[in-house]
């Protein structure tokens, strides 16, 4: 009976303690930051927000098992609709996307056309949107 006890015992503080490190704020990367040619590329699409569409869709099939579906973080992902994030230049998500960090379990998506890349940029400006209660 003890030993059930210990065991169960040991098992809730495994649960608590993962739970616990779920819930702690995630600290941002500080090295990595975009080249600032790169963080000064504009969006060529920016004038074409209906392009943000298939920034969506492409968001949904590639990123939203990290970051859920309306951008606001799963576990240690960040939450994309952050202030932190909204702040960063379009060139800097953009390089963002394309380099990933490793480190950090954000793939590189190189292997998508720029345009694409270039549309879940639009897409991540709109996820402001929700945060702000519209």
């Amino acid at each position: 009976m003890r030993k059930k006890i210990k065991i169960a015992i040991a098992i809730v503080m495994s649960v608590v303690a993962l739970w616990g490190a779920a819930q702690r704020p995630r600290q941002p990367d500080l090295h990595w930051q975009a080249p600032a040619q790169a963080a000064a590329q504009p969006n060529p699409l920016a004038n074409q927000p209906q392009t943000e569409v298939g920034g969506r869709k492409l968001f949904r099939r590639l990123c939203s098992s990290c970051h859920g579906p309306a951008g606001a973080g799963i576990g240690q992902a960040p939450n994309l609709q952050s202030f932190d994030t909204q702040v960063q230049t379009d060139g800097t998500l953009f390089w963002k996307i394309t380099n990933g960090n490793l480190d950090r379990g954000m793939p590189s998506f190189a292997n998508l056309p720029g345009l694409e890349r270039w549309q879940l940029v639009l897409h991540l400006r709109h996820l402001e949107e929700p945060a702000k209660g519209h």
